[in-house]
């Protein structure tokens, strides 16, 4: 294809009050380009819509104005031919069905006979292939997060969306899972959207990283992250990494 895999012209969200009395807006007049293999992470203040952009980029929300296209088609449309996949906050695990189980669950709902990407190969890539026959409660929150990842993988979809999946997280498993996702990505190279409340995350994994303001959450700026690939830990360290992570800040705070 040509052209940029997801756009959003001018989008707009708001939810009218459950008793009719009044309307919130979320989003406001947002408009970006993500290109095919891009990975671009979305930051702003708690409550500003970060999620709400997701789940319309998702097509569980339709946009109040503007649009949104997915290679060219509307997001329902994209999700209901499994071109999107979704990584929540919780990774929300069947406790009766083994790891290979919970992945399998969305081909079995969806009559899927032979999947996109093998099961048995989304927990040899995810590092997960040993633990194919544990249930939830034998899993680690980090280990449980992968299963997720795994999950909304197995349809290989063209769009990946993330909404905070390691936030619940202690900092030394979330510090390890974003280079776990790394590798993930290297060699996939999906397209992802990530949403995040760490700056030095969105700056470490991201090619990009756009700023939202408060609610209604409109562009504040954006910042094109200049770190090499493959990123590893000790650039953490480097200047320009604390710099993305200082502009950031001042993006942040300004908006």
């Amino acid at each position: 294809m040509t052209g940029p895999l997801l756009e959003v012209r001018n989008l707009s969200k708001g939810f009218e009050s459950a008793a009719g009395s009044g309307y919130l807006p979320v989003l406001k007049d947002l408009s970006f380009q993500v290109a095919a293999g891009e990975f671009v992470a979305v930051v702003g203040p708690s409550g500003c819509g970060k999620t709400t952009l997701l789940r319309v980029l998702a097509g569980l929300l339709p946009p109040s104005a503007g649009r949104v296209t997915i290679a060219g088609q509307e997001p329902e449309l994209a999700r209901r031919q499994k071109e999107v996949g979704f990584v929540f906050q919780t990774p929300a695990l069947l406790p009766w069905r083994t790891v290979l189980g919970n992945i399998r669950l969305a081909l079995e709902v969806n009559r899927v006979p032979r999947p996109a990407l093998d099961p048995e190969e989304l927990l040899r890539l995810t590092g997960l292939a040993e633990f194919a026959h544990y249930y939830p409660h034998q899993l680690s929150g980090g280990m449980a997060q992968r299963v997720a990842l795994a999950r909304a993988l197995v349809f290989d979809p063209k769009l990946l969306l993330m909404d905070e999946p390691f936030s619940a997280l202690d900092e030394l498993t979330r510090s390890a899972l974003r280079y776990e996702l790394l590798r993930v990505w290297e060699q996939t190279r999906k397209t992802v959207v990530f949403v995040t409340h760490s700056l030095p995350e969105a700056v470490i994994l991201a090619d990009r990283v756009l700023v939202l303001s408060h609610r209604p959450a409109r562009l504040a700026g954006e910042f094109e992250v200049d770190l090499p690939r493959p990123r590893h830990e000790a650039m953490e360290d480097s200047a320009p990494f604390r710099e993305a992570v200082r502009w950031l800040k001042s993006r942040l705070r300004a908006a």
